[in-house]
């Protein structure tokens, strides 16, 4: 059990766990969190499984939590470790289930008074345009050929085939596209699981949401993005759906093997992992990347759908009713990268989960357009709260492997919001602050209920005060499409 009294406070922003705390840690643990924050997360084990992955061969630096903290798999959700190239490990639990998990961004010109009286209308033909549920399928079919070739090619598959523009793909991460890729590592089953679910948004905490832009921070980096305050946005938020869960599945149980094999002893064993270099771990890398490379296709599909759905309902009530792409990052992804650490640059892999990468200024990874501001950062909250639009800065690249937050982070399991708030009651609580709701159930609402979730202003407060992040602007939702 962990106290606050175990942690080192750094600063109001910043708290460490020695490598002193535990004799099996093979490096320090570091908290991006307030006080407040730190005490919220003390309610489950987030802290006790950081400490846990600090045990993982290849570590260097620091595992990090961010504040939108709480406990996962393995890992705890908001959680950074990165491995030494390529002799460290690769541990699914700290990438999680929803490989390559992120979020769109998508600006537009369209002020909030103009489109307002619209608004019911384009929540419908956004739920109708974009397919989301348990299990539900999408309008775009493909042969297991052509899964295996999206696979490879990420998003310029999409733009092949008409759902993508040069500028979608010039502001996706990695251009929307991991390389060593390969289809041969992923079983047959999730192959099926994935092949009908291309442009799908699945259930959970996934949503699509059209936002206002309520307040602008940083005026030159909103201008660059194509963000104008009073005007409307839509975010994106969904990942590679059955397809990379079962991929997850598939090599955690091919990992229970391979830490037997290679002598890893863990304190925990949903940290399965495996030696980047041995056959196992170059065949889960592989088949993560296609998990990766799915997800960038899933949301760009996803964005292509939105496009109509917004030209169908505002393109006779508004001058422009277009919708250009601002960025889309992941939140669950193990990446090859490099980073300074102790003084000397080094190749890593950097495990993000629930964690988005924020690159700082001058980047050559970004657009030659965002290089001067750094990466965007999308910070979704929760359907009834705000979400936020930062920046990475040079002091993330520094202290945090070039990562900050993702969320506002889960206060309340999904099972017990199920039994505290009635999702008829919210939706009318929603409907009734002008957001209009699509739902494909009332039980699916009540577990990302806004109350089931920390304050995204405080986290976001809390990496801003940190330095690993910087405040672009302030977005708040008038219409939710969740499955």
């Amino acid at each position: 059990m962990i106290t606050i009294s175990d942690l080192k406070k750094i600063s109001d922003f910043e708290w460490e766990i020695p490598k002193t705390f535990r004799e099996d840690m093979r490096v320090p643990v570091r908290v991006f969190v307030t006080e407040d924050l730190l005490k919220e997360a003390m309610r489950d084990k987030s802290l006790e499984q950081a400490v846990n992955a600090a045990t993982l061969p290849g570590l260097v630096g620091h595992v990090l939590v961010m504040p939108d903290m709480h406990q996962g798999y393995g890992f705890p959700i908001g959680g950074v470790a990165a491995t030494r190239y390529p002799e460290g490990v690769i541990s699914p639990g700290g990438i999680g289930y929803d490989i390559n998990c992120g979020v769109r961004l998508l600006g537009s010109q369209i002020s909030y008074e103009e489109a307002n009286p619209y608004l019911d209308d384009l929540a419908t033909a956004l739920d109708k345009h974009c397919p989301s549920g348990v299990g539900k399928g999408g309008h775009l079919q493909v042969s297991e050929k052509e899964l295996d070739r999206l696979c490879v090619e990420g998003s310029p598959w999409a733009l092949r085939k008409g759902h993508a523009t040069q500028q979608d793909i010039r502001r996706t991460e990695e251009g929307g596209q991991i390389k060593g890729a390969d289809p041969g590592k992923v079983s047959e089953r999730a192959k099926k699981r994935g092949r009908p679910q291309i442009g799908t948004l699945g259930a959970g905490n996934h949503f699509i949401e059209v936002d206002l832009i309520e307040e602008v921070y940083d005026s030159h980096a909103a201008q660059v993005m194509g963000l104008e305050e009073g005007c409307l946005a839509l975010q994106i938020h969904c990942g590679s759906r059955g397809f990379g869960h079962q991929i997850c599945s598939d090599y955690v149980g091919t990992f229970q093997g391979a830490v037997k094999r290679y002598g890893i002893e863990l304190p925990d064993r949903e940290l399965v992992c495996a030696p980047m270099d041995s056959p196992e771990g170059e065949a889960y890398l592989a088949a993560m990347r296609c998990a990766a490379n799915y997800a960038f296709v899933n949301r760009q599909v996803l964005a292509h759908w939105a496009r109509e759905a917004f030209e169908e309902v505002l393109g006779k009530h508004v001058i422009n009713a277009h919708l250009h792409q601002v960025y889309d990052i992941a939140h669950n992804m193990g990446k090859i990268e490099s980073h300074e650490i102790e003084g000397r640059l080094m190749k890593v892999c950097v495990h993000r989960k629930g964690a988005t990468r924020a690159f700082g200024p001058g980047n050559e990874d970004l657009p030659e357009e965002y290089r001067a501001i750094g990466q965007p950062v999308l910070v979704p909250g929760s359907m009834g709260t705000a979400s936020w639009v930062l920046v990475g800065t040079q002091e993330s690249m520094l202290r945090s492997f070039g990562s900050t937050c993702h969320g506002a982070g889960r206060t309340m399991s999904r099972s017990k919001a199920k039994k505290e708030i009635w999702g008829e009651d919210l939706r009318k609580e929603l409907e009734g602050e002008g957001i209009h709701i699509r739902a494909g159930s009332m039980a699916g609402l009540s577990e990302e209920a806004p109350a089931a979730y920390k304050d995204v202003d405080a986290v976001v407060n809390t990496v801003s005060g940190a330095g690993i992040a910087r405040k672009v602007a302030r977005l708040t939702p008038v219409a939710v499409v969740k499955g």
